[in-house]
């Protein structure tokens, strides 16, 4: 599936659960430290676009799905469909870079 910027709506639901730095821990146990960027719902999905703290502009940020339990708390989760993961970075650079 494609996705169109014109059918992107911003949203601000990280921000407004965890403010603009949140902490995330990987596999081994390491907490790293993330700006939120950007958050976005589209086709039904959302997303939340992160820079890791101390990175400099040049490093790329990092998109992950947001997924809402039943009881509404959030989580940030690896996009592992590499069709959706290349459909959502793809999209993200027209929003970003558009020409």
């Amino acid at each position: 599936m494609d996705y169109s910027a014109e059918a992107v709506v911003w949203t601000s639901r990280v921000q407004d659960a965890f403010g603009s730095v949140v902490e995330l821990e990987d596999e081994q146990g390491r907490i790293s430290h993330y700006t939120v960027e950007k958050e976005f719902d589209i086709a039904g999905s959302s997303y939340a676009v992160l820079r890791a703290e101390g990175g400099g502009e040049s490093d790329e940020p990092e998109i992950f799905k947001i997924i809402s339990s039943a009881d509404g708390a959030l989580e940030l989760v690896t996009i592992d469909d590499d069709d959706e993961w290349e459909n959502v970075s793809e999209l993200y650079d027209e929003l970003t870079f558009p020409e």
